[in-house]
């Protein structure tokens, strides 16, 4: 699989801020990689290095195998963004905005195809100005591929989008990965990122802090917690000593933190429990998530 982003060491100054230190990653070709962080973590200004809107002071960066600070016209033609505010005439129609953007592309894709694509062909002859703000999200989207790019940037497309929207926006996302755009999403929502990124690079400080798929990250670096209510005349020293762990108790419920030892030590437990009678009320073990995962690499407060 060939890549079509390559970063190496890429570093970028403001002043004595170091927004961008020492970063390095690949985005493979027919992928979607997110780039999440908390705000200000750099992840905006390395993305403008790789959209050509910004100079790196060390390092290197190459997309569909150019340098975007030698970019040419041809090379731009192959770059879609999507960011994260648009303006638009009101008083225009959904197909003369996209019939007016596609006339900047020497190969645009066809209006009504793109419509059909993003789920507005049915709005078509609707003014801007009536539409919802997903739907106006939605031809952020279809502006961003009218050009037929082999790369979208998506920046945190779904801000502001009710529950049922940003879902039905994910499956234009994941139809666009099916034919073959590869796709790099930054997004703070972490359901988001798990549900459609193949991968993604966690930054903080300026640094990516974690990389991986996020069922890797999950298994890396996340901790299952195995709780219950403490049972009656039962002490934490016994508890830890039954299961062989440092379980802490806290308001009388009893929380450990484990990696892969869960099974081991959920079978202590139960059998000490059946052999004692001993009722464990409340028992729940609760796995990690991304959001756990990037709370603890971020080092972020819940």
């Amino acid at each position: 699989m060939t890549n079509v982003i390559e970063v190496t060491g890429l570093t970028k100054r403001f002043g004595r801020l170091i927004a961008v230190d020492d970063v390095s990653f690949v985005v493979r070709s027919g992928e979607i990689f997110g780039l999440l962080g908390e705000n200000g973590a750099g992840k905006t200004t390395t993305i403008e290095i790789l959209e050509g809107f910004q100079k790196p002071d060390q390092g290197s960066a190459t997309v569909l195998g150019v340098n975007p600070v030698h970019a040419h016209r041809h090379w731009r033609d192959r770059i879609g963004l999507v960011l994260q505010e648009s303006d638009f005439d009101p008083l225009h129609t959904v197909n003369e905005t996209l019939a007016l953007f596609a006339s900047f592309f020497t190969n645009p894709r066809d209006v009504t195809e793109t419509l059909e694509l993003v789920g507005l062909a049915d709005r078509a002859d609707e003014r801007i100005g009536r539409l919802s703000g997903g739907q106006k999200r939605r031809i952020d989207v279809a502006l961003g591929i009218i050009g037929h790019p082999d790369l979208l940037f998506l920046d945190e497309p779904t801000t502001g989008f009710d529950p049922v929207a940003r879902r039905e926006f994910w499956g234009v996302i994941e139809g666009l990965r099916e034919q073959g755009t590869s796709i790099v999403l930054t997004t703070h929502y972490m359901e988001e990122a798990e549900r459609l990124c193949d991968r993604l690079a966690i930054m903080s400080k300026g640094q990516i802090v974690a990389e991986g798929t996020s069922s890797a990250l999950i298994s890396a670096l996340g901790a299952t917690t195995i709780r219950f209510e403490l049972p009656y005349g039962v002490d934490q020293s016994t508890l830890c000593t039954i299961c062989k762990v440092n379980f802490a108790v806290r308001d009388n419920v009893a929380a450990v933190l484990l990696g892969d030892d869960v099974q081991d030590v959920l079978m202590r437990l139960l059998t000490w429990s059946q052999s004692t009678g001993q009722t464990l009320v409340g028992l729940e073990v609760v796995r990690p998530t991304l959001n756990d995962v990037f709370l603890g690499a971020t080092g972020a407060e819940p």
